[in-house]
């Protein structure tokens, strides 16, 4: 998988999948995966689960500026998913997906994902840029041990 984006160097889900980055800019990504046998359900085709997965790793590619500070991100507030065509092993799944307005926080993505040229699914998100929470923890102070904690009580009971 190609480390293009900052979001996909933790990223061991679409590792997994094995997804290929094409594009990836702010509100524009494209991005590809094959269908292997452990992607598919139990009618044999895939499993819409992969397909949504595939869907929304575009989401989060088109929805976070590569060349960002870090200081905040841009998560899903919601999402919805028609799927068009049942895909098989073996072929390659394509998801484009395109801002379609951001104000403020919020914004509203389109992404499509094709086999060749068929239309497979067509997928909405909502999304909402929030402080970044990893830096909020870095920046906390470091919680009192337990063991401490409960010493330290149990002391100032014995000393009134």
């Amino acid at each position: 998988m190609s480390q293009e984006h900052p979001i996909l160097a933790g990223d061991h889900a679409s590792r997994w999948m094995g997804i290929t980055v094409d594009r990836a800019e702010y509100g524009h990504a494209q991005i590809r995966m094959t269908l292997r046998e452990e992607m598919l359900n139990g009618f044999g085709i895939a499993h819409g689960g992969m397909v949504f997965a595939l869907a929304d790793t575009c989401f989060a590619l088109a929805c976070n500026d590569p060349d960002a500070d870090g200081s905040t991100i841009t998560v899903a507030s919601g999402a919805d998913i028609n799927f068009l065509a049942s895909p098989h092993r073996g072929q390659e799944l394509t998801a484009v997906g395109t801002v379609r307005a951001r104000t403020g926080r919020s914004g509203v993505y389109d992404i499509q994902v094709t086999a060749g040229d068929r239309l497979v699914a067509e997928f909405r998100g909502r999304s909402r840029t929030i402080p970044n929470p990893a830096l909020r923890a870095a920046a906390a102070p470091a919680a009192e041990p337990a063991a401490q904690t409960a010493r330290h009580t149990t002391q100032q009971t014995e000393d009134a």
